[in-house]
């Protein structure tokens, strides 16, 4: 009975594959509807799709080439032609400079996905496997679509107009096929611990999904942007501290913490102590001087101290010897 559902099985990550592909054709046709909120939909959840569709294969053990390759042109569609031809929709530009853009995001789109299946049998370097080379295809689809989801959230702003809609397509297309580092949530493991804040965090994004679905993706986008220069710093670190590589995150914080001078706690050394000491102050930085009371302290203030006060025993006898 096992072996009779083994086949069906195993077709279930190329038939999520193909319902994200149908999803994001799905945007283009509402887009000709102008219903702009069911297109942007149908793109978030063509992205949903493909991040089950790899991690269901391989939990299944049902990874195979032509897995690879479906995943590949349906990602070029869903997130490479359909959110071009939304804005191209939303914007429709006689003059032609929209088309352009469009077909620039299209192939941009295309070639990062083919240098993706490139660098999948390359050799690299154990922590270069929690990066992505640039911004992976589902993410880069939803940032295009940034201006228009603010102007159906906010309304028309500058935003909204047409220089700005292209010049941010052309941004994010080159943010698609650059050597940027960016971080990989597939190798992100959660510690045991956090676990139950991490649930809370989860029901907590789901309600706002579903109470602000546009303020939630634009907020999610944005801080997707910011993440960006943290990905990079992380990235040269790790490339330059080997012993870091195959350690956890925390023992990674203590490498850190380790090596970094700013972070060090030094104390000063304490001086020494004198019983019967009154009130204490510190003098200029350099002298080393502690005044208590009213004699002063050193290192050696003990043999300072001893000295005067047997000078001052001489002066004390000459003033009886002279009265």
């Amino acid at each position: 009975m096992v072996r009779a559902m083994t086949p069906s099985v195993r077709l279930l990550p190329n038939a999520i594959t193909v319902l994200a592909l149908a999803a994001g054709l799905s945007a283009v046709q509402f887009a000709l509807s102008h219903n702009y909120v069911l297109a942007i939909g149908a793109i978030g959840v063509a992205a949903v799709f493909d991040s089950l569709d790899g991690r269901i294969a391989r939990l299944l053990d049902a990874t195979s080439k032509m897995g690879a390759e479906l995943d590949s042109l349906s990602d070029a569609i869903s997130f490479g032609v359909a959110p071009a031809l939304v804005l191209y929709i939303w914007h429709a530009d006689p003059q032609g400079f929209g088309w352009i853009t469009t077909l620039v995001f299209a192939v941009c789109m295309v070639l990062r996905l083919a240098r993706f299946n490139t660098l999948l049998e390359a050799e690299k370097p154990p922590y270069a496997n929690e990066f992505f080379v640039g911004v992976p295809a589902p993410a880069g689809g939803l940032l295009a679509l940034l201006p228009l989801i603010i102007t159906l959230q906010f309304g028309n702003g500058w935003w909204a107009s047409e220089p700005v809609v292209w010049v941010w397509t052309v941004a994010v297309s080159l943010l698609l096929i650059s050597r940027i580092p960016t971080l990989s949530l597939k190798k992100v493991k959660a510690p045991a611990k956090a676990a139950a804040p991490l649930l809370v965090g989860v029901g907590l994004l789901a309600a706002a999904i579903i109470q602000y679905p546009l303020i939630a993706l634009a907020v999610a986008l944005l801080l997707y942007l910011v993440h960006i220069p943290f990905s990079v710093r992380r990235y040269r670190w790790l490339a330059q501290h080997p012993e870091a590589w195959h350690v956890p995150v925390s023992e990674r914080r203590a490498i850190r913490r380790a090596r970094s001078t700013g972070r060090l706690r030094l104390r000063r050394p304490k001086l020494p102590k004198v019983a019967g000491a009154g009130l204490s102050m510190r003098l200029p930085r350099g002298s080393g001087h502690v005044v208590r009371g009213v004699r002063t302290f050193t290192p050696d203030g003990e043999e300072r101290n001893r000295r005067r006060s047997w000078r001052r025993m001489g002066l004390r006898q000459r003033q009886r010897e002279e009265r």
